[in-house]
C-alpha cells in the first residue's frame, strides 16, 4: 500500500516502510500502478493520488506493459535536433567569416535567408561564438608583454 505522509509518499507493508524520493519518477508511477491494478484502487482514484489523470495512467500501464520499468522514465522534450542550424548552414557562416572576417553576422544572416536557409542573426551569432569565429579586438591583437 502506498502512504501519504507531510514528509511524503511512502510504500508501506505490515512489517515496515520505505520513504519514496520525490524524484523518483519510475517508482512512483510503479506505485501508482500497483495501487490501481493490484490494491483494487482503480485507475481514476490511483492517478487521481498521484496527481494524474485517468488518461495518462493507461498511457503509463501501456508503457509498462510493453517495455517493462524502464520506460516509465520520461523522455527528453522538445526538439532532438539542431534543426534550424544544421550542418550544412553551420559550413555557410564559417564559409561566409573566412571569406571575410569582418563580415557581420547581420549580413551573413541575409546572405543565407537569401539563398534560403531559415536562419535568424542570433544563430549566426551562436555558431560564430561557437566555433571562436569572432572579429579580434585591437586588444587581442597586442600580446600581453607589450601591454
Amino acid at each position: 500500500m502506498i502512504q501519504i505522509e507531510p514528509s511524503g509518499f511512502m510504500l508501506a507493508g505490515p512489517k515496515g516502510s520505505i520513504p519514496l524520493r520525490d524524484d523518483d519518477e519510475i517508482t512512483m508511477k510503479l506505485a501508482m500502478l500497483f495501487e490501481g491494478q493490484c490494491e483494487g484502487l482503480g485507475p481514476s482514484k490511483a492517478a487521481e493520488k498521484f496527481g494524474m489523470t485517468r488518461q495518462r495512467y493507461y498511457q503509463i500501464l501501456q508503457q509498462f506493459k510493453q517495455y517493462g520499468a524502464q520506460a516509465l522514465l520520461s523522455a527528453k522534450r522538445g526538439p532532438k535536433s539542431n534543426y534550424r542550424r544544421n550542418s550544412e548552414v553551420v559550413r555557410q557562416v564559417i564559409r561566409h567569416r573566412f571569406l571575410d572576417p569582418q563580415i557581420s553576422p547581420e549580413v551573413i544572416a541575409q546572405k543565407l535567408v537569401q539563398c534560403g536557409f531559415a536562419i535568424s542573426t542570433r544563430s549566426v551569432e551562436r555558431v560564430i561564438s561557437e566555433y571562436g569565429l569572432q572579429k579580434k579586438t585591437s586588444t587581442d591583437a597586442i600580446p600581453e608583454a607589450q601591454r
